[in-house]
């Protein structure tokens, strides 16, 4: 499942690009050259094999959010938390996810708040398996798009250089 999600994740970023206007700057599959150098690749960005992508987005983005966990509960669930730890932090779609938990937790009867800090441990896995049994993680999935909808226009109203950008994050991204 690991791989299919990053391989669709490259697939929607691309390959090289280097627009002025993003604030990543030059990228190739959607790393970023700050990402890549922090993660040991150090060539040209225009050269960058896709493998090197493929095993940053399984080491930076997958394992960081336990993409593991997660596949074996809701492939869909996966998919988004890990699209959007790569394209928003993954410290930010943790907090969704937890946020969203803890909203749907009808004032804590279901399972017990978790704290919205960024990491998904045993705590919120555990929140999502109790969840997961008694309500639609089709529904969830929902929830995580609309944050990260609402964060993408935020972004664009903030800076709006944006602009440009957000079409494709809601076609590619917002699903």
């Amino acid at each position: 499942m690991k791989d299919k999600i990053i391989n669709e994740i490259i697939r929607v970023e691309g390959g090289y690009v280097h627009d002025p206007s993003d604030s990543g700057g030059e990228t190739n599959f959607g790393i970023t050259i700050a990402v890549a150098k922090a993660n040991g690749y150090n060539g040209r960005m225009v050269e960058m094999p896709r493998q090197v992508a493929f095993d940053i987005y399984a080491s930076k983005y997958w394992d960081k959010v336990k993409g593991d966990d997660l596949a074996l509960i809701s492939h869909d669930l996966a998919e988004e938390v890990v699209d959007t730890g790569v394209n928003m932090g993954t410290g930010r779609a943790a907090k969704f996810l937890q946020r969203a938990l803890n909203a749907m937790n009808n004032r804590g009867l279901l399972y017990c708040d978790i704290a919205p800090d960024g990491q998904i441990g045993s705590q919120t896995i555990s929140a999502l398996k109790q969840y997961a049994k008694r309500r639609d993680i089709v529904t969830l999935v929902k929830m995580l798009n609309c944050m990260q909808g609402a964060f993408y226009i935020n972004l664009a109203e903030r800076r709006e250089k944006d602009e440009r950008f957000i079409n494709g994050w809601f076609k590619n991204r917002v699903k």
